[in-house]
């Protein structure tokens, strides 16, 4: 986790608005499935204490529960893909291409490589 700081973001239309207020992971490249269909190809998201997510605009923010275990938020008008999280975790992660800039975090690791699409070459250094 990096130190506290106070991040703004939102989806395009900006009708999802945030802010995060306190420790952040650096950010995780997701190429699972299911962040590849939502996302349109991986995800790079962030995390946060869901008690340090404050919405700002929420008036199209909608939830979709995506398997047994998680669910993902995302703007009803834009189709912002903005949020994921597991189900009674107290945690949210936040797609990190939508925190306002500069957001000072730095990519800590790719997982689910094994299921990266056929045309998206990575380091050998990756883990998954």
């Amino acid at each position: 986790m990096q130190q506290s700081r106070r991040l703004n973001g939102g989806c395009l239309c900006g009708g999802v608005r945030y802010r995060l207020s306190g420790p952040m992971r650096e950010v995780v490249n997701c190429f699972c499935d299911q962040c590849k269909k939502t996302s349109g190809h991986y995800v790079a998201a962030t995390s946060v204490a869901s008690a340090d997510l404050t919405l700002l605009a929420e008036s199209t923010l909608r939830w979709y529960q995506s398997s047994d275990v998680a669910e993902r938020g995302f703007c009803n008008r834009c189709g912002g893909n903005l949020f994921w999280r597991k189900l009674g975790a107290d945690k949210t992660s936040i797609m990190a291409g939508t925190i306002d800039h500069p957001t000072g975090l730095r990519t800590a690791e790719n997982i689910f490589t094994e299921d990266k699409s056929d045309y998206h070459s990575l380091p050998e250094t990756t883990s998954c």
